[in-house]
């Protein structure tokens, strides 16, 4: 059996953690079946938007402890594994936000550790009622510091630091009102409600998302002046594409565009 399953749904692709005996974890298994799949959908023009969602009673609780302590027996204490581990972790995070296609996190259960860092890591984020977050390894002497770097990206400095010194975990409702995801709906209407928003972005002009996707991440790393430089670029190069053409000729026209 899969610890990682595709379903393509119209121009959406699903992708779901199937390892629910762990809670998803983010075993050294998984973070290679991810980066694998996350590698072939940047090459699949057919996909416009990704969908990650978790098998079981939980999204994902983080990295696999059992294996974190195994890598321990090394004589180096486990420090090169670990180092490894985490690095390759960051990488697939990375793919993340350098695919072309929009990735939601379709959330219930449990985000914690590096399973909270997945959710803040996804373009977009829909959660279940009652579901909890949190960036708790403080409570087993272990700091969550590299779940912080997306946190700390995607919600208030103070918030945070809370979260990671206290191991303090808040349900989707906070959430939400923090900027850690978009929106919280019953669990019933879960999965269609992030299909839904799935659905809506792949009824978009590709092209456009990804120009704008890929600027998105880029100006946030820059100074003002220089983002609207940046983004001035992106907007030509948006501008000069036939379809765009295609899409404002269609709406001065009112019709609707001809996108093959």
């Amino acid at each position: 059996m899969t610890i990682l399953q595709r379903d393509d749904i119209g121009f959406v692709t699903r992708l779901t953690l199937t390892a629910p005996e762990r809670l998803n974890a983010l075993s050294d298994e998984m973070l290679a079946e991810l980066t694998g799949m996350l590698d072939a959908i940047a090459e699949d023009s057919s996909v416009k938007a990704v969908i990650i969602a978790g098998a079981g009673k939980a999204f994902c609780a983080g990295h696999d402890l059992k294996q974190m302590q195994a890598k321990r027996a090394a004589d180096d204490g486990g420090a090169a594994a670990l180092k490894d581990l985490f690095d390759r972790c960051a990488v697939m995070m990375g793919k993340i936000q350098a695919l072309p296609q929009p990735v939601i996190a379709q959330v219930h259960g449990i985000a914690a550790a590096a399973g909270c860092q997945l959710v803040a890591t996804c373009d977009l984020a829909v959660a279940a009622e009652g579901t909890r977050f949190g960036v708790n390894g403080v409570n087993i002497g272990l700091f969550c510091s590299t779940p912080m770097v997306a946190l700390t990206r995607n919600i208030g400095r103070k918030m945070a630091f809370e979260m990671l010194t206290t191991g303090r975990f808040i349900e989707a409702e906070e959430a939400q009102s923090l900027g850690l995801i978009n929106r919280a709906v019953p669990a019933e209407e879960l999965a269609d409600a992030t299909l839904e928003l799935a659905e809506t972005i792949a009824g978009k002009l590709g092209s456009a998302v990804r120009h704008g996707k890929g600027a998105f991440y880029a100006q946030a790393e820059m100074s003002t002046k220089e983002a609207y430089y940046f983004a001035g670029e992106v907007m030509v190069r948006n501008m000069i594409d036939a379809d765009t053409n295609e899409g404002i000729n269609a709406f001065l026209e009112k019709r609707d565009p001809n996108w093959d």
